[in-house]
């Protein structure tokens, strides 16, 4: 066997053993998106990926200034729980 097919076969054995991480099979724009939805979404895709304590952990030693790591939310440097949408508050709230 060539050196080039074993090296190929060996890659797609690795592939089929590595876990599924949700940021590098999705549009990794995703995970930095304006939409409250789409951001969402990306904490959502990170709740069952194998690295994510990992990846939170990374991303607050870091201090990342913005954006969806290990499924938490960071808004200059701080995990808050929410995107607010933009644009003004309503002045007056809305009847629940």
């Amino acid at each position: 066997m060539q050196l080039t097919a074993l090296l190929d076969t060996l890659d797609e054995v690795v592939q089929e053993q590595t876990p599924t991480i949700p940021c590098r099979v999705n549009d990794s724009e995703l995970w930095f998106a304006e939409s409250p939805a789409d951001v969402e979404t990306a904490k959502s895709l990170c709740q069952s990926c194998p690295v994510r304590t990992s990846c939170l952990a990374g991303a607050l030693e870091r201090r990342e200034p913005w954006g969806v790591w290990g499924g938490e939310l960071f808004i200059a440097g701080v995990v808050v729980a929410r995107k607010r949408p933009r644009g003004r508050p309503r002045k007056n709230e809305a009847a629940a």
